[in-house]
């Protein structure tokens, strides 16, 4: 007797589900590591803290809370966490979602409501590029915010590519060596913000969100601009990513390596008063370390 192909099925399928969990454990292991070692290195967490995490809807912001959860759970430290989203009035914004998520995952949380769309969208001329402004209002909301919730630190979403990408924008477009921090004191200068995500990679955080089936809220505002210098430069990043993932890295390394003595910012080396001293110094000289 010839069996059917369908009495293979089960099997087949057995397997699928047994190749997918093992790809979705390395996936959550991988994460873990990452967000743990950025808090470790950074200190962005500690005892008794109450972190904010700001959470948009939009992937990135969605795995940092699920990753945080899961830190929470696992720390030798003890530390709350409340979610935070501002809904700024986009319209057809679904305003269920979020707080539907929330609730599912029993996580405390506090839905702002401003509309600062209207505000962008009045000052900003059609065509112009949005974000500065919307990221400005957003700032000040979230920091008032966090004052009356009692939060002692402010978490948000950035991962590795978007340090990078605004390490290029200002590099490129504003002629200056600067990223974009992995932690900062707030612009008021009352509150510390975290980016426990940089060490993520996008590509990761894309994987992680289609894996869990988070609910994404796409952005109405700066999301649907185009040809931002930013996507331009993601673009960039993502070609590199795939012809040549090492380069990012080293590109992204290289933020926490440093040389001041071999830049030319008379603010971080003092070249005016740069004298002989008669001490050996082997990589006086060196412009550039010959890789091995």
């Amino acid at each position: 007797m010839i069996e059917s192909p369908l009495s293979f099925t089960p099997h087949s399928q057995s397997k699928q589900e047994e190749t997918d969990r093992v790809t979705a454990n390395k996936l959550h292991k991988r994460l873990m590591r990452e967000l743990g070692r950025g808090v470790a290195d950074y200190n962005m967490i500690e005892d008794g803290d109450r972190v904010m995490v700001c959470v948009s809807g939009g992937k990135d912001s969605y795995g940092l809370l699920d990753l945080l959860i899961t830190l929470r759970a696992r720390a030798p430290i003890n530390f709350e966490i409340v979610a935070v989203n501002l809904d700024q009035g986009q319209p057809g914004f679904p305003v269920e979602v979020l707080p539907n998520h929330l609730k599912k995952i029993d996580i405390p949380f506090h839905i702002e409501t401003r509309d600062t769309y209207s505000i962008v969208k009045r000052v900003i001329p059609e065509g112009k590029t949005t974000c500065s402004l919307c990221s400005r209002l957003r700032r000040g909301i979230l920091y008032r915010v966090a004052s009356e919730l009692g939060a002692t630190k402010i978490a948000l979403g950035h991962h590795r590519d978007d340090i990078l990408a605004t390490f290029f924008l200002n590099l490129f477009y504003g002629a200056k060596l600067k990223a974009m921090p992995p932690k900062l004191v707030s612009d008021d200068g009352q509150h510390t913000v975290i980016r426990p995500l940089a060490y993520v990679t996008e590509e990761d955080l894309i994987a992680y969100a289609a894996q869990k089936k988070f609910p994404i809220i796409p952005c109405t505002l700066c999301g649907s601009q185009k040809n931002l210098k930013r996507k331009e430069v993601g673009q960039m990043i993502k070609a590199w990513q795939k012809t040549n993932p090492q380069r990012v890295w080293n590109t992204f390394n290289a933020l926490a390596n440093v040389a001041p003595s071999h830049l030319m910012d008379t603010t971080l080396f003092d070249f005016a008063n740069l004298k002989p001293n008669g001490a050996a110094n082997p990589d006086g000289d060196t412009a550039f370390d010959e890789v091995a």
